[in-house]
C-alpha cells in the first residue's frame, strides 16, 4: 500500500499587507494569508537574503491558519535593498517579535527552512514562551565546519563543474578563504565586479540545492537584483558566523524542551549536512525527526513538501 504524497494548498493572495519600520533605517515588507484570527504562524524564508514567494503561502490550510510571511532586512520588497548595516541575526529575531506584537498574538507556530531554520532556532531559544510549535526544514547551525563544507571543501567534490564556476572570479592565491575573498568583492566599490561575484555566489547555491538539476528553479538565482541581495547578505552573515558562538544553537537546544516540533531533512542535502539535523533531534526529544530519502535541500522536493504539509495540518488539529 502506498500513501499519496501531499502537495501545496491552492494558490492564495494575502488578505493584508504592509511595511513595518523596524528602525536603523530598515523597513520590512510583510503579508498575512489564510483566515484572520485562526491559528497564528510565522514563516521564515531562507538565505540569508532570500525572499518570500507565493508557494510559501500554500504550506498551510488557509481555513485553519493566519500566517505572517515577511521579507527579512535588505531583501525582497524590504528596504534598503541589500543593505548590510544593522543587519544581523539578532536584529531579525527582534523583527519577528515586532511582527508578533503587530498582529497581537501571544505565541505562534514558527516555520523556517534552511537559513530560516537557523533563525527559527535563534528566535525559539530566545523567546521559547512565544513559540507554540517549531517546524524546521534543512537544518543549518552556521558552525565553521558547515560553512567550510559548502564554501571551501566538501560540496566541491560532489559538484566539481559547478565549483569551477564558483571559484572562477577569485584569483588562485585567495581561494584558501573563499568567503573572505568574496566578501571583499561583494562589499567593494566596483559595481561590475560586485555583480559578477554576486551572480557566481548565488548560482552556486541555486544549482546545488535540488537533488536533480532544475534549470527553471536555479535560473532565478542568477537574476541581477536577487543575486545582489542574496550574495551580499548571505556572505555578510556567514563571514560573521551568524553572530553566533560556535555551536550555540545546538548547545542551547535544551531551551526547546517544552516546544513540540518537527524536523524535516533530505538525506542528500548538499548545503546543510544531515549530521546537524541528527544532532538537533537528539538534543530536542520533543521533535519528530523525518529523514527524507532521495531528497536534497529544496522545500519543493516531493518527500520534503509532503512531511511539511502533514506537519502544518497536524499542528492545526487536522489529520
Amino acid at each position: 500500500m502506498t500513501t499519496e504524497l501531499r502537495g501545496y494548498y491552492p494558490e492564495i493572495e494575502p488578505f493584508e499587507t504592509g511595511f513595518l519600520d523596524v528602525g536603523d533605517g530598515h523597513t520590512i515588507y510583510w503579508e498575512r494569508v489564510g483566515t484572520k484570527g485562526a491559528k497564528p504562524a510565522v514563516f521564515l524564508h531562507g538565505g540569508p537574503g532570500g525572499t518570500i514567494n507565493p508557494n510559501q503561502r500554500r504550506l498551510f490550510d488557509p481555513d485553519l491558519y493566519d500566517v505572517v510571511l515577511f521579507d527579512q532586512r535588505g531583501c525582497g520588497k524590504s528596504t534598503p535593498h541589500a543593505g548590510l548595516e544593522a543587519n544581523t541575526t539578532w536584529h531579525l529575531v527582534a523583527d519577528i517579535e515586532r511582527l508578533r506584537v503587530l498582529v497581537g498574538v501571544e505565541k505562534w507556530l514558527v516555520f523556517g527552512g534552511s537559513w530560516g531554520s537557523t533563525l527559527g532556532l535563534a528566535y525559539a531559544e530566545t523567546h521559547p514562551e512565544r513559540v507554540s510549535e517549531l517546524l524546521l526544514r534543512g537544518i543549518y547551525t552556521v558552525t565553521r565546519p558547515e560553512l567550510d563544507w559548502y564554501y571551501q571543501f566538501g560540496v566541491s567534490e560532489m559538484h566539481p563543474e559547478k565549483w569551477e564556476r564558483f571559484i572562477a572570479p577569485i584569483p588562485q592565491d585567495e581561494r584558501h578563504e573563499m568567503m573572505l575573498a568574496y566578501h571583499r568583492r561583494l562589499t567593494g566599490s566596483d559595481k561590475a565586479v560586485q555583480l559578477e561575484c554576486a551572480k557566481a555566489w548565488s548560482t552556486w547555491e541555486g544549482e546545488t540545492i535540488t537533488l536533480l538539476p532544475d534549470p527553471v528553479y536555479s535560473a532565478h538565482f542568477g537574476e541581477d537584483d536577487f543575486a545582489i541581495a542574496f550574495a551580499r547578505l548571505e556572505n555578510h552573515y556567514f563571514v560573521h558566523a551568524g553572530w553566533l558562538e560556535d555551536g550555540q544553537l545546538l548547545r542551547d537546544a535544551y531551551k526547546l524542551k517544552d516546544i513540540p516540533g518537527v524536523i524535516v531533512h533530505g538525506r542528500y542535502d548538499m548545503p546543510c549536512p544531515l549530521k546537524y539535523a541528527y544532532q538537533l533531534a537528539k538534543a530536542w526529544p520533543k521533535a519528530d525527526f523525518h529523514i527524507i530519502e532521495g531528497a536534497g535541500h529544496s522545500l519543493g522536493e516531493p518527500g520534503i513538501l509532503d512531511q511539511l504539509i502533514r506537519a502544518t495540518d497536524r499542528f492545526a488539529g487536522k489529520n
